[in-house]
C-alpha cells in the first residue's frame, strides 16, 4: 500500500471483506465501486509478507481503526448550529447524499429565531419573519435528507480521525466536521429588555435600524461597536442616545470623536438602564435610567433600544484545538478552512458568526455556510468517499 512491501489495503464491501481475487494481482477483472470500500479497514500483515505469496491469510491480519469507523457509526459530516449558516450547509451537503447531521445547540435558528421581521433577506420582497424564516429552511434541508437533533456540545477532540463529538449522553464520530455555531448578542440581562427581544430591542443596528425611521432611540455600550451602532442609526432615528455605564469609552479615539461629532447623538454618561418600558404594550415606550453617581432616577421616552455590547462566539469548546482570536471568534483561512497553529486542521470547516465579526448578516452567513458544504463535499471525494 503506497508502496510499502509489507502492507497491503484490504476492501471491505456492503457485504463483508472481500476476497483475495478483490485485490492487485487477483484474478477478478471487474472494478470495484469506490463508494463501497471502508477505509478505515487497513489490513497490517508481517514484515515481508506480500500479496498472495504470502496466502493472504486474513486470520493473521491486524486490523487498524485509527482512520475511520464503520460506516454505519461514522457520519460523513456534522453541522454545529442551526442558524442560517448551518441550515445552508445542510442543505448542500443533503444534497450531496452526505445525510448530515445538524445539532441545533442551545440557540436553535440563531439570531433570527428572536428576529420579527426580516426584509433584506433576497426572495422575499415584502419580507419575512425571522423564525419563518429559519422554519423554510429547516424543512428545505430536511427535504433533502438532513437530520436535525437537539443537542449540545460538551467537549470535542479534533485530535482522533474520526473526530469525537461528546454530547453528554452520547458520542458521535465524524469524517468531516463544520463549526457553525454563531456568535450570541451580549444582552444587559434585565427582564424588561428580554421581554421585548424583537419589539423594539435589538442587537443588530443593520438589521433592524431602517424599522426606526423618523423616532429616537438608544444605543448602550462604550465602544467601537456602539459607536458605529449609534453612526449607523443616525441614518434612520432623529435622535440617537448613547448609553455608557462609566464616563471612560473604550472606543478608538477616531471612532469616539466620530460619533460626538455628529449632531443627532446624545452622550449619556456613567448611567445605567434598570428597566425598559412598554412590556405591557409589547413595544418599548422608553426607558428608565439611573445615574450611578448620583442615584438619581427618570424616565427617559423613545421608541427602540439597540444593544452595542458585542457579540460572543460560540467557539470555547474549540480552544486548544483550532486557532481562535483574542476575542474567541475562529480564525479561517481560504474563507471557512479551519486552523491550528497556523496549519489547516483536514475536514474542520468554520462558517457564519462564529468566525465573521464583521458583516453578521444572514445572507453572509448563508454564503460561508455554503462555501463550507462545498469545502466537506470536496474533502471526501478526495479522501475515498
Amino acid at each position: 500500500m503506497h508502496g510499502h512491501p509489507g502492507l497491503v489495503a484490504v476492501l471491505q464491501l456492503d457485504g463483508g471483506i472481500a476476497d483475495g481475487g478483490d485485490l492487485i494481482g487477483g484474478q477478478k477483472s471487474h472494478s470495484i465501486d469506490k463508494y463501497k470500500i471502508r477505509h478505515g479497514s487497513i489490513v497490517a500483515l508481517k514484515p515481508g509478507l506480500c500479496g498472495e505469496r504470502a496466502g493472504l491469510n486474513l486470520q493473521e491480519a491486524v486490523y487498524n481503526q485509527t482512520l475511520a469507523m464503520s460506516d454505519h457509526t461514522t457520519r460523513d459530516t456534522v453541522i454545529l448550529g442551526s442558524g442560517c449558516s448551518g441550515l445552508t450547509a445542510a442543505i448542500y451537503t443533503a444534497r450531496a447524499n452526505l445525510k448530515p447531521l445538524v445539532l441545533e445547540g442551545h440557540e436553535p435558528g440563531g439570531q433570527l429565531s428572536i428576529t420579527t421581521l426580516v426584509e433584506n433577506f433576497p426572495g422575499w420582497p415584502e419580507g419575512i419573519q425571522g423564525p419563518e424564516l429559519i422554519e423554510n429552511m429547516k424543512q428545505q434541508a430536511t427535504r433533502f435528507g438532513a437530520e436535525l437533533t437537539m443537542a449540545h456540545l460538551v467537549s470535542v477532540d479534533l485530535s482522533k480521525r474520526p473526530f469525537e463529538l461528546n454530547l453528554g449522553k452520547e458520542t458521535i464520530h465524524t469524517r468531516t466536521l463544520i463549526i457553525a455555531s454563531g456568535a450570541s448578542a451580549r444582552w444587559l440581562g434585565i427582564p424588561s429588555e428580554q421581554a421585548l427581544i424583537g419589539h423594539g430591542v435589538s442587537s443588530c443596528a443593520t438589521c433592524d435600524g431602517f424599522f426606526f425611521s423618523g423616532k429616537e432611540i438608544a444605543v448602550i455600550g462604550g465602544g467601537d461597536s456602539a459607536m458605529e451602532e449609534a453612526l449607523f442609526l443616525t441614518r434612520f432615528a432623529t435622535k440617537v442616545t448613547l448609553i455608557n455605564r462609566s464616563e471612560n469609552f473604550r472606543a478608538s479615539k477616531i471612532m469616539l470623536e466620530r460619533a460626538m461629532a455628529h449632531p443627532n447623538i446624545v452622550f449619556r454618561t456613567s448611567t445605567v438602564v434598570d428597566e425598559v418600558l412598554g412590556v405591557e404594550e409589547k413595544d418599548v415606550k422608553g426607558l428608565k435610567l439611573r445615574n450611578i453617581k448620583t442615584n438619581v432616577v427618570e424616565n427617559l421616552p423613545l421608541s427602540g433600544l439597540f444593544l452595542g455590547i458585542g457579540h460572543e462566539p460560540n467557539a470555547k469548546a474549540f480552544r486548544h484545538q483550532i486557532d481562535l482570536d483574542d476575542d474567541g471568534y475562529i480564525k479561517t483561512v481560504n474563507n471557512v478552512f479551519c486552523t491550528l497553529n497556523g496549519q489547516i486542521v483536514p475536514g474542520v470547516f468554520a462558517s457564519g458568526d462564529v468566525q465573521d465579526r464583521r458583516y453578521r448578516q444572514a445572507i453572509t452567513a448563508a454564503g460561508t455556510g455554503c462555501m463550507a458544504a462545498l469545502e466537506v463535499e470536496k474533502f471526501l471525494e478526495e479522501h475515498g468517499r
